[in-house]
């Protein structure tokens, strides 16, 4: 699949396009469990939405949910399949549901995101000579020969993309793939959504109202799902040890399955002298708006993130941040210039990083905030979405992605070079 330049668009600038193959556009089936919420549906949705604006055809198959609207609002097509099963006679079926839509639409490649519909859909690749790709979210649980066998079907990809540099060194580490194959795009960060000048005011009234905060004390921030791995209770506790009150914090997301280790915080709360100075709020859809009251934003997940997309919106919001130094976040944190890295599951470490972040003065803020959103632009949507697209034309067409690459190359050399 080459991408060729092209002058179409109204106001003149070149607009990536998706060479035609055949007489015919490249055509794209991304598979998932469902579209509901969390980081895979909406990096489906966003590649979806590039591969139709670069003038393929984007097709999607899974068991639905809320965000196939999503789709359809950019032209994409969902077929709704039970991929979310993981019983084994459904998934056998549903490879030969994907092989039908596979023929009927003349799929040039098969993309799968999840563990379940990636067995249907790589049975189907294979029934059909499709070219079958994978996207390895996270490392997945490794206890047991049949759990890693039922695992390593994320890495029969023709090309695996890792979400991060910690995901491919899982990959090479524990299932031995070869690392020519392995192409890192980390996820990508809608810079224009998650833009400290691009805000809504009155939402953040709205929010500042719905939430009772003072003016008068600093908010610190910690989304993220509310289950025990994010590190919530850490979080509490590393409060209750500040020696001073001089700030409010919000707890932000959602408890759905977790609902008692929801009234388990509540309790901490409650027994570490700290209501009147820490909220759990439900999520809201006015997420940039939430990072552009806080001062600070803490992420501090027990177990590493395969990549850790809150880290990066915050930063792309000018707001520095304290991460765990595991995982993802040690390749999108520059410590002590966007934020800072600290032991995980460590109470008094993160309480005096905390303590230290409340006290930095204005002009510190003002640099940590220009070095935060410049470092999150490393990571950008446009960036994620054009690297997958590059893989598709590895696939497609290795003698124009070959030649691309090796201008590239020289680019770079020329760039160096001049500087």
């Amino acid at each position: 699949m080459q991408i060729a330049e092209t002058k179409d668009k109204p106001d003149g600038k070149p607009a990536n396009k998706l060479e035609r193959r055949n007489d015919k556009p490249p055509v794209i089936l991304q598979v998932l469990p469902e579209l509901r919420s969390g980081g895979v549906e909406r990096g489906t949705v966003e590649i979806a939405r590039a591969i139709m604006k670069a003038d393929g055809v984007a097709l999607v198959a899974s068991s639905g949910g809320p965000m196939v609207s999503q789709l359809q609002h950019c032209g994409a097509k969902h077929f709704e399949l039970p991929l979310a099963t993981k019983n084994p006679f459904k998934i056998w079926r549903n490879s030969f549901r994907l092989s039908k839509i596979i023929r009927q639409h003349n799929v040039d490649i098969i993309h799968a995101r999840s563990r379940a519909p990636a067995w249907s859909a790589w049975m189907a690749a294979k029934r059909t000579g499709c070219h079958y790709v994978t996207t390895f979210h996270g490392t997945y649980g490794l206890k047991g020969t049949f759990k890693k066998k039922y695992n390593s079907i994320m890495t029969r990809g023709e090309r695996v993309i890792a979400i991060s540099q910690f995901i491919a060194d899982h990959i090479g580490k524990h299932y031995g793939v070869d690392e020519n194959k392995v192409r890192v795009i980390h996820r990508g960060v809608d810079l224009k959504l998650f833009n400290p000048f691009a805000h809504s005011p009155q939402r953040m009234i709205e929010l500042t109202r719905q939430w009772r905060l003072p003016d008068e004390l600093p908010m610190i921030l910690f989304p993220g799902r509310i289950t025990r791995w994010k590190g919530q209770d850490v979080f509490l506790r590393a409060l209750a040890q500040l020696p001073h009150r001089k700030f409010f914090a919000v707890i932000l997301g959602d408890d759905k399955g977790h609902e008692s280790y929801r009234t388990e915080l509540e309790n901490i709360i409650t027994k570490s002298d700290l209501e009147g100075h820490v909220r759990i709020a439900r999520h809201t859809h006015y997420v940039s708006e939430a990072y552009m009251l806080s001062k600070v934003v803490v992420a501090t997940s027990l177990e590493p993130e395969a990549f850790g997309r809150v880290v990066l919106e915050a930063q792309s919001m000018g707001k520095p941040v304290i991460a765990t130094n595991h995982g993802g976040p040690q390749e999108t944190v520059l410590n002590d210039a966007t934020g800072w890295l600290i032991p995980p599951g460590d109470v008094e470490v993160l309480s005096q990083c905390i303590d230290y972040a409340l006290s930095v003065d204005e002009d510190s803020m003002h640099w940590m905030a220009e070095q935060a959103v410049t470092n999150a632009r490393r990571f950008s949507l446009d960036n994620m979405c054009q690297q997958t697209l590059d893989v598709y034309e590895e696939i497609l067409d290795p003698e124009a992605a070959a030649a691309k690459a090796a201008t590239q190359h020289v680019t770079l050399q020329d760039e160096d070079a001049a500087a």
